[in-house]
């Protein structure tokens, strides 16, 4: 399989940042240590399977999640409620929605979960550790989220 992964990454987070919620995004370098432990943050997790199988999940820090609600409901949010959770799973969707769209164009057929969210003071996320993986980094003026994607092929 020959596709760019950061690419897809980044190109599918920022038209969903640019199409959905008008808010700018500035990517970053990808990062080369996994991430695991998160502090008030909530993390949205989408498995899929297929051709490949995967899980992309997006980690952010609580601010991020009210900005990026407020952004989508046109409402403001000052604490991590349903809305909150709905809106971070939904965004986590089309995020990998769009990197969907890039493996069907190379004929490699995926199937998309329902997303899980997790949110709290202090967790953390591991899993499928034995997979590929990428996790980019992005900016907006309330801070950094990351979105990070895992990667196997089926035996």
């Amino acid at each position: 399989m020959d596709l760019d992964l950061q690419q897809q990454i980044i190109d599918s987070t920022q038209a969903v940042f640019d199409t959905m919620l008008m808010m700018p995004l500035t990517p970053g370098i990808c990062l080369s240590e996994k991430v695991y432990s998160f502090k008030n943050s909530i993390s949205a997790m989408l498995g899929f399977a297929g051709d490949v199988q995967g899980m992309l999940t997006i980690h952010c820090p609580e601010e991020i999640a009210f900005a990026i609600t407020s952004a989508l409901l046109g409402i403001d949010v000052y604490e991590v409620d349903a809305d909150v959770k709905d809106t971070i799973g939904e965004i986590a969707n089309m995020i990998l929605g769009g990197i969907k769209d890039g493996f069907t164009e190379l004929g490699t057929q995926v199937n998309l979960a329902i997303p899980t969210v997790l949110a709290g003071r202090s967790y953390r996320v591991s899993g499928m550790d034995d997979a590929a993986w990428t996790t980019v980094p992005f900016y907006l003026d309330e801070g950094e989220f990351l979105v990070e994607l895992k990667l196997k092929t089926p035996k």
